[in-house]
């Protein structure tokens, strides 16, 4: 949480738009939502795909939103030139590692693997107790059907505890999935939490 006593949820999401337009609508609705609460939004930095749509519809409804870049992306020129703060970071490393320290909670919308890749280390993060911020993916259109389905064949062939499913918080609507993320704010204000290398 800020200073101000705003959450901040930061977003993970696709580069692209994907070929269902319940993706964007999603974004759309979620940036919309945020704002709504009176939370501010951290991501990935991008202007493009989803990450474009999320932060404008979060700026658009009167959220600060933080993105964080590489040097490599903003290079490319997909950085999003318009946002409250645009961080400008080294590496991919760097980069999760200051969007982590910046939230509260954490939510995915449709993406591919980089969005898988990020989902995960703060998921894992949380199941091996290193941090305790929720976790939470936005199963559009069941997107993330075969995803949840293998986190329960996981525990199911004994290679995960029970509680990963706990950890995990899916829904398919997003106001009801910003309740559990953010229902209060957090005690724990953004950045406080020990990070421990697992």
């Amino acid at each position: 949480m800020t200073a101000t006593g705003r959450p901040r949820l930061c977003i993970y999401c696709g580069s692209r738009n994907g070929d269902d337009p319940a993706f964007v609508e999603a974004a759309d609705r979620v940036g919309r939502l945020i704002g709504g609460r009176g939370a501010d939004l951290v991501y990935g930095g991008g202007h493009v795909g989803l990450m474009g749509v999320v932060a404008d519809a979060a700026l658009e409804s009167g959220s600060h939103v933080i993105g964080v870049i590489t040097h490599q992306l903003a290079d490319r020129e997909v950085g999003h030139n318009g946002l409250s703060e645009l961080r400008h970071v080294a590496d991919m490393t760097v980069r999760k590692r200051e969007m982590f320290d910046a939230a509260d909670a954490f939510m995915t919308l449709p993406g591919g693997i980089g969005t898988m890749e990020e989902l995960f280390e703060v998921l894992c993060w949380s199941y091996l107790g290193i941090h305790p911020k929720p976790v939470g993916i936005l199963n559009v259109g069941g997107y993330y059907d075969h995803l949840i389905a293998f986190i329960d064949h996981s525990v199911e062939r004994g290679l995960c505890q029970p509680r990963v499913s706990e950890l995990l918080l899916a829904d398919d609507d997003p106001e009801r999935l910003l309740d559990r993320l953010l229902p209060d704010g957090v005690d724990d204000p953004a950045g406080e939490a020990d990070l421990v290398a697992p």
